[in-house]
């Protein structure tokens, strides 16, 4: 089955769900239209359509061989990759002055979506060299931007972010990794790191490796790293490559899935020392690092929309044409006729679009934040964009992971069987609720940072939204929405109620509650968002719009508040009176 990119869905949403009008044509924006866009994502899709997907199978099969030091990637992903950076796409959101065309987060966001549908493994490059260069772009030198970013930013070279060792994943405090300043101002970078995405491939001359680090006489914790530029070859003069720095990939994983990914362990310092520019100031790295990082966690949010797009594709042209059964009466059926078939998919479309709202109305608040003219709401939409952040990364990924298993039960036996390509999506899937921050420390980030911000004015602001979209759909008295109105009514008391319970609790008491709470956040979210769009279709619908894609709209938010969103009064108990099952219980964790 090909994949095709949901322009359509995806254009809808920025347009009636979003800000893009409000920042479309003006200040930095100026040249930005709708009409642009369309033609922006139209170009994404039919590139992920055509050139990406195709090689989504070649590379789970192939894989990417390590030998003698060299990885090589799988059949005609060095030709697609050169199409895709000759056609300017890494360089989307990138700033203008060094060669990029200064786009929303939103466009690019709905870009890298299509991008890791297409095959996860392609995409995931990428996407963390454009987190680099946004790292860079804010925090680096003059003469470090003038020499690597506009290379970064053409895709003539590609990046990488390297944190995690291998007595060190998310707790960076114990970092080993050393730096030693030398006259010239460069320092020497020895020590190792793993499970580095893309930290060597045959797919460009030169890798750029941002390399979390220590100087010796840094304070300890996480209050002494420092963030590096340490290129794979030392630049000469032309700013061409030269001579090979001391580092190297010491050998690569055997995963789970994307398999056309070379995850790395890499090794700094063979001799006398990589060579490594520092980035920011000396003991601040992982600020900068952060800027990285928060970029990266909204993309890996994307991705599990993306892999939840795809694997629902495959799943609902499985449906239409596996005959079996009876249904509505006649003999061998497609099984999308049955009632349980027709309500896993139901689920998988739901859970899928949900995801997405979430991460593009993120997207949207990082926009508000950076563009709009008046400071005060910039910054009232970076607090939103910090609320929502852990919200899209990890209830994207843990939808896209459901919803690609749910792929497999629509295929049966047939979906446990590699040759079908439904198993791909659940093995490549599986990573996203552990990349950037699992899922469970942005369980913590968002209960212990985030909805206390600003004494919680950030979240009774986003819930008050939900609770207007609700009331303008219970407006219509329109049929087609079912309780749609009354079920997001009551997910936003819960929200209230569980938040604040949250912010009085003891401190372990928070933590055990964190993880339910974020589902049930997640799941509030997705409604209100599916709900506005379902509002948005309903509109146009009466303005005498007779696209089909409307009443679709509206029975996913429906399907989505009458059977997803009654989970949130199980995770509210759990929230409010679990904790003591949780940190009292040790008496269970027994073999």
């Amino acid at each position: 089955m090909a994949y095709r990119a949901p322009v359509g869905e995806t254009v809808f949403f920025l347009e009636h769900c979003t800000s893009l009008k409000e920042l479309a044509g003006h200040g930095a924006h100026a040249d930005l239209s709708l009409d642009l866009v369309r033609q922006v994502l139209d170009e994404a899709g039919k590139f992920a359509n055509e050139v990406i997907a195709p090689l989504n199978r070649v590379g789970d099969r192939e894989g990417t061989p390590f030998e003698n030091g060299v990885v090589t990637m799988p059949k005609g992903w060095k030709e697609a990759y050169r199409a895709f950076a000759e056609a300017g796409w890494l360089g989307l959101p990138a700033p203008v002055e060094y060669g990029g065309q200064g786009l929303p987060s939103l466009i690019n966001m709905a870009c890298v979506e299509y991008w890791h549908s297409g095959a996860m493994s392609f995409g995931l490059g990428p996407m963390l060299t454009q987190a680099a260069i946004e790292a860079m772009h804010a925090h680096a030198s003059k003469e470090l931007k003038d020499k690597y970013l506009a290379k970064l930013i053409s895709g003539e070279w590609l990046g990488t972010m390297q944190l995690t060792e291998p007595q060190s994943g998310s707790d960076l405090a114990h970092l080993r990794t050393r730096a030693e300043r030398q006259a010239d101002g460069t320092y020497r970078i020895k020590g190792q790191k793993i499970f580095i995405t893309y930290g060597e491939h045959d797919l460009t001359p030169n890798i750029i490796h941002f390399v979390l680090a220590r100087l010796p006489d840094a304070p300890a914790g996480t209050k002494g790293i420092s963030l590096f530029l340490v290129p794979k070859f030392l630049l000469k003069e032309d700013g061409t490559p030269g001579a090979r720095n001391d580092l190297r990939c010491a050998s690569i994983e055997h995963k789970l899935g994307i398999h056309a990914s070379p995850t790395c362990v890499m090794v700094y310092g063979d001799n006398e020392g990589a060579t490594g520019w520092l980035i920011g100031e000396e003991n601040k790295g992982l600020a900068c690092m952060f800027t990285m990082m928060n970029l990266a966690r909204l993309a890996v949010g994307v991705e599990g929309v993306a892999v939840g797009e795809a694997a629902y594709q495959h799943a609902l042209a499985y449906a239409r044409e596996r005959k079996q059964g009876r249904a509505n009466g006649k003999d061998s059926s497609p099984i999308i006729e049955h009632p349980d078939v027709k309500r896993i998919l139901l689920t998988m479309r739901a859970l899928t679009n949900a995801s997405r709202a979430i991460a593009l109305k993120t997207a949207d608040a990082i926009d508000r934040a950076r563009h709009l003219p008046d400071a005060a709401a910039r910054a009232l939409a970076h607090e939103e964009a910090s609320l929502l952040t852990p919200i899209a990364k990890s209830f994207s990924t843990d939808s896209g992971i459901e919803v690609a298993s749910l792929g497999i039960q629509v295929h049966g036996g047939m979906g446990f069987i590699e040759e079908t390509g439904a198993a791909q999506y659940y093995r490549d899937a599986r990573i996203t609720a552990i990349y950037e921050g699992t899922n469970g420390i942005q369980a913590i980030d968002l209960v212990t940072r985030k909805i206390g911000q600003s004494d919680g004015e950030t979240l009774r602001r986003v819930l008050a939204g939900y609770r207007e979209i609700a009331r303008r759909v219970g407006t219509l008295k329109n049929p087609a929405f079912g309780s749609t109105a009354a079920r997001l009514e009551e997910a936003v008391g819960a929200v209230e109620r569980t938040s604040k319970h949250l912010l009085s609790a003891a401190p372990n008491a928070a933590l055990a509650g964190a993880t339910p709470y974020q589902r049930l956040f997640g799941l509030t979210a997705g409604a209100a968002y599916l709900a506005e769009i379902a509002f948005a279709a309903h509109v146009a619908s009466v303005a005498g719009d007779s696209d089909p894609a409307h009443a679709a709209r509206i029975a996913a938010a429906r399907f989505f508040a009458e059977n997803l969103l009654p989970a949130v009064a199980g995770l509210e108990l759990a929230v409010m009176s679990g904790a003591d099952s949780v940190l009292q219980s040790e008496a269970a964790l027994v073999a």
